[in-house]
Parts: C-alpha cells; structure tokens; sequence
C-alpha cells in the first residue's frame, strides 16, 4: 500500500471511484442547492459526469499508465459529458490538474499539493471568478491559500484536515453573498441566505482525497 509521500496511480483511481460514490450520494443535495438560486441540474450533471468516469475507469486505468494522463482522460469525460458551467470547471481541474508531472506513476505528497494548486488556478482561469463572487472559487481560494503557505515539516494529514475546513468555510462564507456569477446573479438579493451548489461540492470533492490519504497512512 501506497505512504502519503508516494501516491501512486491507484491512489488517484480509487480517488475517482469516491468521487463518483459521492456524486450519487449528494446529488440530490446539490441539485436542491441549485435549484434555490440556478438551473438546478448541479448535481444530476456531476452525477452524469463521474457516472462516464466510472464506465472506462478500468480502462482508463490499464491505457494511461502516468497519472497526468489518467486525470486529463478524466477532465475530458467531465468536460464532455457535464453541462452548464460545472463542466468546464471542473473538467479543467483534472485536465490540468497533473501537467506539471507528465509520464509519472507517482507523486510525493508536496507535489500532489501543487497538483491541486495546478487544477485550482485552471478553474479560476475558466470561470474569471473572484473571491465573494459566490462560486467554487469562495471555497477553492481559501484552501490554495493554506497550500501557498504549506511547509514540508507539517503534518500531511493534519494540513490536508485543515485546507477541508478552510474551503469548507468559505463555502460557509458564500451564503451571505449576492451573486456576482452565473445564474443566481439574475437573482441579486434574493441569493443571499443560500450556499452556492459549486462550492459545496467542491470542497466535498476535495473531501475525498483527504479520505484516501488517511486510507494510505
């Protein structure tokens, strides 16, 4: 079994297949979420999506041996198979999300950060958002944040724990907030007092890799 200093394929394989798990669990959740202030198909798309993941991800598996090309096959199945603007985001994510580390079969527990940081920066790219605008970004930017500052004598599990809470919180944070992105713009004041569906699934998302790092230590 893999350490949290070396992250195989598996990891990120087995990381998928929660996500998928997860979608089906939340969507339900997330499409209610949605449809307080937007199309209200967050969570039907994302199920969709990770549901097109799940049916190759066998072959995806045995076809790409480096992660890089595992996530990017991914990203396209998202991006190809997810509608309104959580496709593209988070199609983006997992496209870009290994590019600094092509043809490799692991990764250390720091460069699995910046791999993070890599896919957070190709959503804010894509979707022009900022922090308060009411989107994924309230709760991604909080936790790149945490990643930016990230010191290689921390705790790994202790740090991933805390990037969690911290884009957990920012997805808090976005009830309060008039849109200023998306559908729930149109909305003006009556989006406040309820949470953007994208920064909760976001954080969930990530959620998950915090799972399979503890399964791995």
């Amino acid at each position: 079994m893999s350490s949290i200093n070396k992250l195989d394929k598996q990891f990120f394989v087995d990381s998928l297949k929660g996500m998928a798990k997860l979608s089906e669990e939340q969507r339900d959740h997330w499409t209610k979420l949605d449809s307080d202030i937007g199309d209200g198909d967050h969570g039907i798309n994302l199920s969709i999506g990770f549901r097109g993941i799940m049916d190759k991800i066998d072959q995806l598996a045995e076809e790409n041996p480096d992660i890089n090309s595992l996530l990017k096959k991914s990203g396209m199945i998202l991006l190809s198979k997810v509608g309104g603007a959580a496709g593209p985001l988070y199609g983006s994510f997992f496209m870009k999300m290994g590019g600094n580390y092509p043809d490799r079969t692991e990764v250390t527990f720091s460069e699995f950060l910046d791999m993070i940081r890599t896919g957070i920066e190709a959503v804010q790219f894509r979707g022009k958002a900022e922090l308060g605008d009411k989107t994924m970004i309230d709760a991604f930017l909080p936790g790149l944040k945490l990643i930016n500052d990230y010191q290689e004598s921390e705790d790994p599990l202790s740090f991933f724990d805390s990037f969690v809470r911290a884009m957990r919180a920012g997805s808090d944070a976005t009830i309060p907030l008039v849109a200023k992105k998306g559908r729930a713009m149109r909305l003006g004041e009556r989006a406040i007092g309820h949470r953007d569906p994208g920064s909760d699934s976001s954080w969930m998302l990530m959620n998950v890799f915090d799972q399979e790092l503890k399964k791995r230590s």
